[in-house]
C-alpha cells in the first residue's frame, strides 16, 4: 500500500469519525432548558393563533418547558416571518404560520426580507382547513349565485375584507373576484380577528374567513354563511354548499405548520417534529382542531418543503391570472 493510499484511507477515516462525532454531539444537545417562543403571524382570536396555543400547550407539556405564544400580526403576516428569520437557530424561536405569508407573499411582495425556501426551516403541517364566505345579514344575498348577481349589478359596490394583503382570505377573495368574474374591492386588516369585527359590524360586506373563526358568529346570526372554499361540503354544515359548485374550478385550503429559522440543529428539528407527530395523532387534540375546523396532518421537514414550494408556484399562477399588482 502507498502512502499516497494510507493518506486518503487516514483522511476517510477521520471524515467519517468527525461526522460520527457531530451526530453523536447533536443527538447529546439538551433541548430545550429554557422556555420557548412561538411566534404567531397574527393578531389574538384567529385561527392561527388558536393553532398555535394548542400546539404550545402541548409542547410546553412535552418538553418540559414553557411554550410562549407570541403573536406579531402585521404586513399580511410576514412580519413575524421576518422576525423568525433574524432569530438565532437555536431552537428557541418557532413560528406557527397560517400559509399565506409563506406561499403567498413571495409572489405578491417585491422586497420581501426573507425567502420560505431558503431562511426557514419547515417542521410540520399541523393541519388543513376549509374557509367560509360570510357576508353581513344586510347583504340582499342568501347564495353564491345572490351575491354574483349583487356585485355584477353595483360594481364596486361590494367590499370584502382580509387578514391582510397578501394572507390567504385576501387571494381567496382575489380567487372569487376573477374566477366568478365580479368587481369587488379589497380592504386589509392586520389579522382575522380584526376582520371580522368589521365584517359584523357592517364597514365591509364580505369575507372569506376559516370556518372555525366565523362559525360561532353564524351560530349567533351575525354572519351569513353562503359556501365553503373545498371540492367536498363539510360534514359539521352538510346544507353549506361549495362555491365551485356556482364557481367551476374555486378551491382555497388554508393550513396552519410550525417552522424554525434556517439552521436551526438538525436534533431539535428532529425532536420538534417527533412531539407534532405525537400532537396531531393524539385524540384530545384531534377533537380540539376538528372542532376549529382544522383536519389534522403532520408531516415530515422534507414533506412539508416539497409542499410548501409546490403552493408557490400554484399561488403564482392565479395572482399572474388575476392580475394583482405585486407590491
Amino acid at each position: 500500500m502507498t502512502s499516497k493510499t494510507m493518506w486518503k484511507m487516514a483522511a476517510a477515516c477521520a471524515g467519517v469519525a468527525m461526522a460520527a462525532a457531530a451526530q453523536a454531539q447533536a443527538a447529546d444537545v439538551k433541548y430545550p432548558v429554557r422556555p420557548i417562543r412561538m411566534l404567531v403571524s397574527y393578531p389574538p382570536g384567529g385561527p392561527s393563533d388558536l393553532t398555535a396555543r394548542i400546539t404550545a400547550q402541548h409542547f410546553s407539556e412535552a418538553l418540559g418547558q414553557q411554550v410562549i405564544v407570541d403573536n406579531r400580526g402585521g404586513a399580511g403576516g410576514t412580519l413575524a416571518v421576518g422576525i423568525l428569520t433574524q432569530s438565532a437557530p437555536d431552537g428557541y424561536t418557532t413560528l406557527m404560520s397560517a400559509g399565506g405569508e409563506i406561499v403567498i407573499a413571495p409572489n405578491l411582495r417585491l422586497k420581501l426580507p426573507y425567502d420560505p425556501t431558503r431562511d426557514i426551516q419547515p417542521i410540520s403541517r399541523v393541519g388543513s382547513s376549509q374557509l367560509v364566505l360570510v357576508v353581513h345579514p344586510s347583504v340582499a344575498a342568501k347564495t353564491v349565485k345572490d351575491l354574483i348577481a349583487l356585485a355584477r349589478a353595483k360594481p364596486g359596490a361590494i367590499n370584502f375584507a382580509s387578514a391582510g394583503s397578501g394572507s390567504t382570505a385576501h387571494l381567496a377573495g382575489e380567487q372569487f373576484r376573477f374566477l366568478a368574474g365580479v368587481d369587488i374591492v379589497h380592504v386589509p386588516y392586520k389579522g382575522a380577528g380584526p376582520a371580522l369585527t368589521e365584517l359584523m359590524a357592517g364597514q365591509v360586506q364580505m369575507l372569506i374567513s376559516a370556518y372555525s373563526s366565523a362559525f360561532p358568529h353564524i351560530k349567533a346570526g351575525k354572519l351569513r354563511p353562503l359556501g365553503v372554499t373545498g371540492t367536498r361540503r363539510i360534514a359539521s354544515a352538510p346544507d353549506l354548499p361549495t362555491i365551485g359548485e356556482t364557481v367551476p374550478g374555486y378551491e382555497v385550503l388554508s393550513w396552519y405548520g410550525l417552522h424554525a429559522p434556517k439552521g436551526t440543529p438538525a436534533a431539535i428539528v428532529n425532536r420538534l417534529h417527533r412531539e407534532m407527530t405525537v400532537m396531531v395523532r393524539r385524540p384530545e387534540v384531534g377533537e380540539r382542531l376538528t372542532a376549529l375546523g382544522i383536519e389534522p396532518e403532520g408531516n415530515s421537514p422534507a414533506e412539508f418543503l416539497a409542499q410548501i414550494k409546490t403552493e408557490i408556484a400554484a399561488w403564482g399562477k392565479v395572482i399572474t391570472a388575476a392580475k394583482i399588482p405585486r407590491e
